[in-house]
């Protein structure tokens, strides 16, 4: 199914709409990738130490008052580029982990109309999926800025989406944020456990940043797997748990 199609996307008309109705800015972006870092940064490490990253990226303005409005996309790239400079790589992918995941959150809660929220999860995967890839290509000048977005989805039993991004004004090492946002959309909107692989980088010297979006088995609940050991376990006399008789 194309990510184009007109019937699929109309079935988000209502989210963003008062966005969408005024078109793609060049070189602007939404304002969620400044947000939720921020929030995700004082979550972690304090409000001080937040502040100090934002003034280092020229941010500081927004500490007190959140942007509401589309940004300009140097603003987001360069809070990125104050984060990995001001903390070791492995804190930095787990802030902007977390700022992702925020951000699907978010936008789950206030971008997705309520309907869509309610009937995506209960539809079999592979067509969620592709409503979702289809929404998210409607809406992708919001994330993406200057940089142009492809999506699309294989397979019906086992369905896997593959999503791109050429030119990709917010790439990182990795991408945690990116690949946390999906992570955090598919997994809510699918009610599938997600695996989200990140095989092609812009900022590792790929042509694009590329995501593969597959199921993946969830793992087994602890509570369950200690219970199974208590059975298979002897006690010091070496009596079986009643559980086991």
């Amino acid at each position: 199914m194309s990510t184009s199609d007109r019937g699929v996307a109309s079935f988000f008309k209502h989210a963003d709409e008062a966005d969408a109705a005024k078109g793609p800015c060049p070189a602007r972006i939404g304002p969620n990738a400044v947000i939720q870092t921020g929030q995700a940064l004082a979550s972690r490490y304090g409000s001080g130490v937040a502040r100090l990253i934002y003034e280092a990226a020229g941010l500081a303005r927004y500490l007190g008052n959140p942007p509401h409005a589309m940004i300009d996309e140097r603003e987001p790239k360069a809070l990125f580029t104050a984060l990995r400079q001001a903390l070791p790589a492995q804190e930095a992918d787990h802030v902007l982990t977390d700022a992702g995941l925020r951000t699907a959150n978010y936008v789950v809660e206030n971008r997705i109309p309520p309907r869509a929220r309610k009937l995506l999860p209960k539809l079999p995967s592979a067509l969620a999926s592709r409503l979702l890839v289809s929404a998210i290509a409607r809406h992708a000048w919001t994330f993406v800025g200057s940089g142009h977005f492809e999506g699309r989805v294989r397979g019906w039993r086992k369905p896997v989406v593959t999503l791109s991004i050429k030119a990709n004004p917010l790439a990182t090492p990795g991408c945690p944020w990116h690949g946390a946002v999906f992570q955090g959309l598919f997994a809510t909107l699918t009610a599938t456990h997600v695996a989200v692989v990140h095989p092609r980088c812009q900022a590792r010297g790929d042509d694009c940043c590329e995501w593969t979006i597959k199921a993946a088995t969830a793992p087994r609940p602890l509570v369950r797997k200690s219970r199974e050991a208590a059975i298979d376990r002897p006690d010091r006399e070496g009596r079986r748990s009643p559980a086991s008789r």
